[in-house]
């Protein structure tokens, strides 16, 4: 071979080493998480989907990738993440609650969307149906009416002669459109007048239960929503703190509030994962029937009840999953 053929084939081999390079490295798949609240906030249902995730065989890092955006508690905030993780072209986008649930369905009508939690799911319009979902959104939820209603049946079981109970909620979250007519009915049942407590930010939390100081309610029902289930042990403190009587979620009465009817969210974030996997293995979304929680824990506080001075019937306390002593 002449020398100046042999520099040719040398370099036309060096040009195409690339082109195979890339042929034997395909594209990782990017999952976009859209978070309501912060990193730390959510650490723990964060590893439950990592942990899902590597069930299933997916290490981060390794053969899938996870793009974060946090609204910090802001849910103004969403649409841009939301925005942001579209033009990112991500594979499927994650996240939890109905603000950021809606914000990802209006952000995009292409890429797969995964919610894995959402209260309401059908009543506040994140699905026309949980058979059959449609269009490209698909995940789990539950029920958050009969929770409430559970929630004001163990505090009058705990406290018959308990007629005003508190709620303390964000109206900011359209989950509770769909939810406060259908708790009327069942305070009403239980000779319980409700009074609504709102708040938006955590700095807001203060003020809120001196009004309930105010209002003199005797009990206190707090909603799962994002903004509260992220600040938990600060809640549970305040409602000590104001020798409240309180009923929450799980994670609620173990940080010090007096009882709990409620999902594991772990759970279901463990649980989106296996939705991930269908959608990046082909499937779509709209084909997946959203899936309802199946784990719920009744949870008693008996070193709260006795902070409080309550007695908790002995019946309830043999229905409890757990009793903290």
């Amino acid at each position: 071979m002449r020398r100046r053929e042999f520099i040719k084939a040398i370099a036309g081999s060096a040009a195409a080493w690339p082109l195979a390079a890339n042929a034997q490295q395909p594209t990782m798949p990017v999952i976009g998480f859209l978070g309501a609240l912060s990193a730390s906030d959510y650490a723990n249902r964060v590893e439950a989907l990592r942990a899902g995730l590597r069930d299933l065989g997916y290490v981060e890092g390794k053969n899938i990738a996870i793009e974060f955006r946090w609204a910090e508690g802001n849910y103004d905030q969403l649409p841009t993440l939301v925005a942001d993780l579209v033009r990112l072209k991500v594979n499927v986008i994650v996240t939890h609650g109905t603000p950021g649930t809606l914000a990802a369905k209006q952000g995009t009508t292409t890429i797969p969307i995964v919610f894995a939690v959402v209260g309401e799911a059908v009543g506040s319009g994140v699905v026309p149906s949980l058979a059959r979902p449609g269009g490209n959104l698909t995940g789990l939820t539950f029920f958050q009416p009969e929770l409430i209603g559970k929630r004001l049946e163990l505090l009058k079981e705990t406290m018959p002669d308990l007629t005003d109970v508190g709620i303390l909620l964000n109206t900011a979250n359209p989950m509770n459109d769909p939810i406060l007519p259908l708790i009327t009915p069942v305070a009403q049942s239980l000779k319980l007048e409700l009074h609504q407590f709102d708040v938006r930010a955590r700095a807001e939390f203060e003020g809120a239960f001196a009004a309930m100081a105010a209002k003199r309610v005797g009990g206190l029902v707090v909603f799962d929503e994002a903004v509260l289930t992220g600040n938990t042990s600060v809640l549970a403190a305040l409602a000590l703190k104001q020798h409240l009587p309180s009923c929450g979620w799980p994670e609620f009465a173990m940080a010090g509030g007096l009882l709990a009817y409620g999902v594991n969210f772990s759970d279901l974030f463990r649980r989106a994962a296996a939705f991930v996997d269908k959608i990046l293995k082909g499937a779509k979304p709209g084909d997946l029937p959203v899936e309802r929680s199946t784990k719920f824990e009744t949870i008693v506080n008996l070193k709260t009840a006795k902070a409080l001075g309550l007695v908790v019937p002995y019946n309830l306390l043999a229905r409890a999953d757990e009793v903290i002593e």
